[in-house]
């Protein structure tokens, strides 16, 4: 099973292709500590929330942009010895040096997949979620978001995962806890949906929207008023070779 290692990144709009070679120079790295995908998307269409949203979640500053990315690994414990080498891999090390973006308010966590539908093979276009849900609501979240793949596979999307927060640790600045205002019993889900490209992902948007089986649950098993989303331009996929 996927396990992945979620990031958002608030980075310079002026560095933007400084940060993808900076992405593009840590590709062999994570290739060769078991990670399986590495994406970089860059923030398109991220709305401004009413409680919280994912610019707010790393304290976007007006010149900045933010970036929805991750890292797919095989399991847990690929994951947790790729990290593991990393804290003791001086070229690790050397590329923590000199970052083009503030790392103390980027902020990462782990999660488990819940939901995985379709191919991750390369993308055009990514809607990224992240939202806190009741520990207690796991299964009916996991149906509630079964149900809805079909629907978005009918309209063009490519791949639809919904993640399960398992290792959120909080942060000296920002981190997925105080973003979603999780409560203490609750977990943080980061999930996304893969689009051929923003066309498709507008395109399909305004079907779902207006589709009849559209139907969301009287009683939703989260707090949609405390989740962030937004729409994200690939810059890197290692799915694309």
């Amino acid at each position: 099973m996927t396990y992945v290692e979620g990031f958002l990144t608030p980075v310079p709009t002026a560095n933007k292709a400084e940060y993808q070679k900076h992405a593009e120079s840590a590709v062999e790295l994570f290739k060769g500590l078991g990670a399986t995908r590495f994406v970089e998307a860059w923030g398109d269409d991220v709305p401004d929330g009413k409680l919280n949203d994912l610019k707010q979640s790393v304290n976007l500053k007006d010149d900045e942009t933010v970036l929805f990315s991750w890292l797919e690994y095989p399991d847990k414990a690929t994951r947790d010895a790729a990290n593991e080498k990393m804290m003791n891999d001086p070229n690790a090390s050397e590329m923590m040096k000199d970052m083009p973006f503030d790392g103390s308010r980027m902020i990462y966590a782990g999660f488990e997949p819940i939901v995985e539908a379709g191919k991750g093979d390369g993308t055009g276009y990514i809607d990224g979620y992240v939202l806190p849900v009741p520990a207690a609501n796991k299964e009916a979240y996991r149906e509630v978001a079964e149900k809805m793949v079909p629907l978005f596979q009918e309209f063009g999307a490519l791949r639809v995962v919904e993640a399960w927060g398992d290792d959120t640790p909080d942060g000296q600045v920002t981190d997925y806890n105080r973003a979603t205002h999780k409560k203490d019993d609750e977990k943080v889900v980061y999930s996304w949906i893969e689009w051929p490209d923003k066309a498709t992902r507008d395109a399909g948007w305004a079907k779902i929207m207006e589709d009849e089986r559209m139907n969301p649950p009287e009683q939703p098993p989260f707090d949609g008023k405390r989740m962030m989303w937004g729409g994200f331009a690939p810059i890197l996929d290692t799915a694309k070779g």
